[in-house]
């Protein structure tokens, strides 16, 4: 009987040991890595003369990203669509370059609530662009104006912004039923700007709400004459280009009586979401108000 104990007693001690030297060791965690720093970029940095005096420094890493350091701040940019020349935007702010007459131009502002726009001018600079033929164009005489001074032709220029504009209503037009107005667009900035295509027109109450139940069209042309594209309008400082707003006062519903109040007028340029606003009291009835194309002429000539 002890004989057979002793037995068991020796077998399991043999398997519990066996168990434990079979049994495999832990792993150990791997010693943690450190990220690789990016790369420094080798593109050069250019610098750019600004109107306030400072020096205003862009990287160009590649073709859609730049770093740009202005007052001590580096802000890492992205390529994005623009009508013309070359945006990025990025950390608060748009970098907007062009190239005219021998010079790169570039406008740093800062974005708008949307973050993606620019809406605010933080700086105006420019640099010669290094092999291109930089003479410049005739100045004006006392009393010309820029476009005088080049025959009547305005080197290209960056989209105008929200607050480089004001406007203001002009003359106006009535009959059967319909009535025009036509509205202006002054440039009060220091530098060009152009306008290609159609403003976005809302309308507001007395209250300040907005009148969604208005809707506007864009109209082709001018409402005495109709069908023609829309084209560029550069404007120098204190110039204006000029758009109309057409609409019924006759109801048009079996149900409507009247029609909406408005009492202004919130305008803003393509390519911008900063608008400009305007007191401007009147009724547009049939849900609908008809805006053309943005113009260089005050009253274009009817269509013969």
């Amino acid at each position: 009987m002890m004989s057979h104990r002793l037995t068991a007693f020796v077998a399991i001690a043999a398997l519990t040991g066996a168990a434990a030297c079979s049994r495999t060791e832990p792993e150990q965690p791997a010693a943690p890595v450190e990220p690789a720093a990016a790369p420094a970029s080798d593109a050069p940095s250019v610098g750019y003369a600004c109107e306030s005096g400072a020096t205003l420094q862009v990287q160009y890493v590649d073709s859609d990203n730049a770093r740009l350091t202005h007052q001590n701040q580096t802000y890492a940019l992205r390529s994005v669509q623009a009508a013309s020349g070359a945006r990025y935007v990025g950390g608060g702010v748009e970098w907007w370059t062009a190239t005219r007459d021998g010079q790169e131009s570039g406008t740093l502002s800062r974005l708008g609530p949307d973050g993606t726009t620019g809406v605010a001018v933080l700086e105006r600079c420019s640099r010669p662009i290094p092999g291109v033929d930089a003479t410049p164009g005739p100045l004006p005489t006392p009393g010309q104006t820029p476009a005088e001074a080049t025959g009547g032709v305005l080197p290209a220029a960056l989209p105008c912004k929200g607050p480089q504009l004001t406007l203001a209503a002009g003359d106006g037009d009535a009959g059967a039923g319909n009535r025009v107005s036509n509205f202006s667009l002054q440039n009060i900035g220091t530098q060009a700007c152009s306008l290609t295509g159609y403003p976005t027109v809302t309308l507001q109450d007395a209250r300040g709400r907005t009148l969604s139940s208005i809707r506007a069209e864009q109209s082709p042309g001018s409402y005495f004459r109709q069908g023609q594209a829309p084209t560029p309008v550069e404007l120098a400082p204190r110039a204006k280009a000029y758009f109309e707003m057409a609409w019924s006062v006759v109801p048009n519903e079996a149900m409507q009586k009247t029609c909406p109040d408005a009492a202004t007028i919130k305008v803003t340029a393509p390519s911008d979401t900063a608008a400009v606003s305007l007191p401007f009291s009147f009724s547009p009835c049939g849900g609908r108000i008809r805006v053309s194309p943005i113009r260089a002429e005050a009253n274009p000539a009817p269509a013969t």
